[in-house]
């Protein structure tokens, strides 16, 4: 699969997903599970990858 997160789109899904995370350690019981929603967030951003974007036909990924 080809790179299509990029540039704004990849800053915003980083910090997004590390907000998210702290939610995890600061939340109490079963509200931590919200905290895991960070993770698809940060796995897209930091590999630039996106399958959602790719069915969509959108990269914003300038390098092609």
């Amino acid at each position: 699969m080809m790179k299509n997160v990029g540039g704004t789109d990849r800053a915003i899904r980083i910090i997004l997903g590390i907000a998210l995370l702290s939610l995890f350690f600061l939340l109490p019981g079963y509200w931590k599970l919200v905290g895991l929603f960070a993770l698809p967030f940060l796995i897209t951003g930091l590999a630039q990858k996106c399958g959602i974007n790719k069915l969509l036909g959108r990269n914003t990924c300038r390098l092609r």
